[in-house]
């Protein structure tokens, strides 16, 4: 299937309209933010064992991983501060 005929397909096979904007709301960001709380588990993990075994390229590529954590999670605490600060409720 082309390109073309991929963007002419019915709706009925594209994502519902109702999740198109659920990854900017409010609560699809905290989802993002606790997915990102479990992947520091991982990391904390695998800091752990690269520890135990003294691998230093373990190690390293387990603070790359939290460094990416820490900037995604940065990312998307800042994305729901300015959704905040766009309610007009919240003045």
């Amino acid at each position: 299937m082309s390109k073309i005929e991929k963007a002419k397909a019915p709706s009925s096979l594209k994502a519902p309209s109702s999740l198109k904007g659920f990854k900017h709301s409010k609560p699809g960001l905290w989802l993002s933010i606790g997915t990102s709380a479990f992947g520091a588990l991982s990391v904390v993990k695998d800091v752990r064992k690269a520890r135990e075994e003294s691998d230093t390229l373990k190690l390293v590529n387990a603070l790359v991983g939290a460094a990416a954590l820490i900037t995604g999670t940065a990312l998307l605490v800042r994305e729901l501060r300015q959704l905040g600060s766009d309610d007009v409720l919240l003045g």
